[in-house]
């Protein structure tokens, strides 16, 4: 899809002369639309790396859910031990996703993504090397490291669309990120290990077919940081050279995103909702298999179901809030939040109580649609919380979600499957109620307070009320303007890529 180049903005040094999309400059060049058919600087082009490198994260982080069967069987392993692993296949992450928030605020989203794919690419090549449970719970651990790329893959897109769109851009990177899971358990599971099992016997097939996601990963991860952008107008180091941007304290941006409620009540809501997602992706396929006496190929293949819904569920969860705050400011956009997550937790209950195949796969479909469309709701309301540190709260936020997944996982390795669907279900219709507690700085709450003349004018665009700013960027250093090259070099990627490392050592 093409357009004709518009005026990037102010006459300022940065990489780019002209876009190929609408911005605002008053947003620090931020696009006012998503072109999904182009894949041009910077805009789009970080939109679609940013879903892929999650994509592709999510694929290798649940690579071996699939597989959990023959493992068990192989290794002679409990179903406690089993969910020991998918715990800590999820609790490795909660910790990077604190650190990836204000490591994004401070380096950009670019690097990180294509480091930590890379980085979470060896020890998923690794997994034929197992041969116990211990041995499995310390890879998925490490594996999991990996999924800490989401906060990477929602930061990039508010760095790089309007807060006006973020719901709707922040959603499709998540929601076709997230789909790694689903096409993980049907590619791997009814796919790729049936081929491989043809030449080899079904021990050896699991212990090898993951090399296939870690060699892709890490070539992703690599040609991510060599083709695109921090930001609009460029890289990170560059623009903190040329006065464009200010320097960061990881430190700083950490503590201010922790101190603001609003960050804790998102961070309980999205437990709920991708929290449960994950708990999902690691059960869903031993569920069906156990309870409707499945072959492990066709317990995958309706596992992958609930992933799939992220084609269009998360897309369609930040689409309508943003439509809901466009008419109604950011009451819209909690009441879609609190009516999503009161579903869903019904939702729950229901699945549980399902005795036949098709009554579970149809309930499964629309249950999944809900959970993903919360995930994409949440995310709508993340870029307003406290905009200069937008990373730090997409980090911890993220977090939340992932230690959701390690709470309803005890409950799965403590309880009896029902009772711990119970629990799940209660807790979500629980965490729906917290909405009425958020309070944002110039915004209508749930049920008190009014948006501020000039969010107003923002979210309707009208005439009148300067826009909010996103990120607080001083004025370019005009000496140091003309010390510095327009654009930057191929080489200087590699020597931004050192330098980060030599930050990490320090």
């Amino acid at each position: 899809m093409s357009s004709t180049p518009v005026p990037s903005g102010q006459a300022e040094i940065k990489k780019y002369d002209t876009y190929h999309i609408n911005v605002d400059p008053d947003q620090d060049d931020k696009a006012t639309e998503i072109k999904l058919l182009s894949f041009k600087r910077p805009h789009m082009r970080a939109f679609h790396c940013s879903w892929m490198g999650f994509f592709t994260a999510f694929f290798i982080w649940f690579a071996i859910a699939p597989l959990l069967p023959e493992i068990k069987n192989s290794l002679g392993i409990s179903k406690q031990q089993i969910w020991t692993s998918n715990i800590c296949s999820v609790a490795g992450t909660v910790f990077m996703r604190f650190i990836n928030g204000p490591m994004c605020d401070k380096y950009g989203a670019r690097v990180l993504m294509g480091v930590l794919l890379m980085l979470c690419s060896i020890p998923c090549a690794c997994t034929g090397l197992v041969n116990s449970a211990a041995s499995l719970s310390i890879l998925r651990f490490f594996i999991g490291l990996g999924g800490s790329t989401f906060v990477c893959c929602q930061f990039w897109t508010s760095r790089m669309f309007t807060k006006e769109i973020a719901g709707t851009a922040n959603a499709l990177v998540g929601g076709w990120g997230n789909l790694g899971g689903g096409v993980t358990q049907i590619v791997m599971g009814t796919v790729l290990f049936p081929l491989f099992k043809l030449g080899m016997t079904p021990d050896k097939a699991w212990r090898t077919v993951c090399i296939v996601p870690a060699v892709v990963g890490f070539c992703l991860g690599f040609l991510i940081i060599r083709v695109s952008d921090d930001a609009p107008k460029g890289n990170y180091n560059e623009m903190k050279k040329n006065g464009t941007m200010p320097e960061v304290s990881a430190a700083a941006s950490f503590r201010s995103g922790a101190a603001n409620i609003n960050t804790w009540i998102l961070f309980l809501q999205y437990a709920c909702c991708f929290g449960v997602e994950l708990t999902m992706n690691n059960a869903a396929a031993s569920y069906f298999k156990s309870k409707f006496e499945l072959t492990t190929e066709s317990a995958a293949a309706i596992a992958s179901i609930f992933g799939w819904m992220n084609l269009f569920a998360r897309g369609v969860g930040g689409f309508v809030s943003d439509k809901a705050n466009a008419r109604m400011g950011m009451r819209g956009r909690l009441i879609w939040q609190t009516g999503l997550l009161v579903v869903e937790g019904i939702l729950v209950f229901v699945f549980s109580n399902s005795n036949s195949l098709g009554a579970a796969i149809f309930i499964m479909v629309f249950f999944s649609s809900i959970v993903q469309s919360a995930e994409g709701s949440t995310y709508g309301i993340v870029p307003y919380v406290n905009p200069p540190v937008t990373g730090s709260i997409a980090g911890v936020v993220g977090a939340g979600g992932n230690l959701g997944a390690v709470g309803f996982g005890l409950g799965f390795r403590q309880l009896e499957t029902k009772q711990a669907f119970y629990l799940m279900g209660g807790t979500i219709i629980a965490s729906g109620v917290f909405t009425f507690f958020v309070n944002i700085k110039g915004h209508a709450g749930l049920i008190s307070g009014e948006d501020s003349e000039e969010v107003i004018a923002a979210y309707k665009k009208t005439a009148g009320g300067a826009p909010a700013q996103t990120l607080q960027v001083p004025e370019p250093d005009v000496e140091a303007v003309k010390e510095i090259e327009k654009a930057a070099s191929e080489a200087g990627s590699a020597v931004e890529y050192n330098e980060f490392l030599g930050h990490l050592k320090d």
